[in-house]
């Protein structure tokens, strides 16, 4: 796994096309709660006026929390073409890393870091970051995948960041809140399964196709995810 390697993270996302291949959503038929309406949700509680989407992606979803919260949304990524897309979406977006943010103490009153945080070297670090860019009281929303999310595809998901995840939040925060997110997925054809792992190579370090063989199809998985 070269998941927190930063030159494999680098050209993973210099574009935009192997991102939306790796999402479940691409390629099977979703059944259940939308992990990142929770995300919004465990938001909206804090009422914030000023949110830092870290790890930004393609804006999709900062663009989502500015229209639902009325907030001021500003998003950050390691790739310059995210940070294009995100502008595109007419929001404030910067080039950065985690671990080492451009802005001020308490310059945000929330932040989310939806399926990033598996990538940064320096957990520990990249979450102290986020905490001294949030005001006191501040609201931190991570979004992960826990050990039973598609299991049936992958066993124990080596994406499951979420326990090692809170072990870093407790240390830094002075509350953190788990909550899980329970749905299914349908991969209907062979081809689909296929397209799915294929995009999953250069994170992985290894070419995943061979499953889609050795699985029965149509295939339908679990899809758990964690809010902290």
């Amino acid at each position: 796994m070269r998941l927190d390697d930063p030159e494999v993270v680098r050209a993973e996302y210099a574009t935009d096309e192997r991102f939306r291949r790796r999402s479940v959503y691409e390629w099977a038929v979703y059944e259940g709660p939308d992990p990142r309406e929770h995300a919004l949700v465990a938001l909206l509680e804090v009422r914030p006026r000023r949110i830092l989407d870290a790890g930004c992606g393609t804006g999709e979803f900062a663009e989502r929390a500015a229209s639902v919260l009325g907030a001021e949304v500003v998003g950050l990524d390691q790739s310059e073409r995210m940070v294009e897309l995100t502008r595109a979406r007419g929001l404030e977006a910067h080039a950065g890393d985690v671990q080492r943010l451009p802005f001020r103490d308490g310059e945000f009153d929330a932040a989310s870091a939806n399926w990033m945080l598996y990538h940064l070297p320096d957990l520990h670090r990249g979450l102290s970051e986020l905490a001294r860019v949030l005001r006191p009281g501040g609201r931190l929303v991570a979004l992960l995948n826990d050990e039973e999310h598609l299991l049936e595809l992958w066993g124990r998901d080596e994406l499951a960041f979420a326990d090692r995840c809170e072990e870093g939040l407790r240390r830094t925060f002075a509350r953190v809140e788990r909550r899980h997110v329970r749905g299914a997925a349908t991969f209907a054809t062979r081809e689909a399964l296929r397209g799915y792992l294929a995009a999953f190579e250069m994170l992985h370090g290894r070419d995943e196709t061979g499953r889609a063989d050795e699985l029965p199809v149509p295939l339908r998985v679990r899809c758990h995810n964690t809010v902290l």
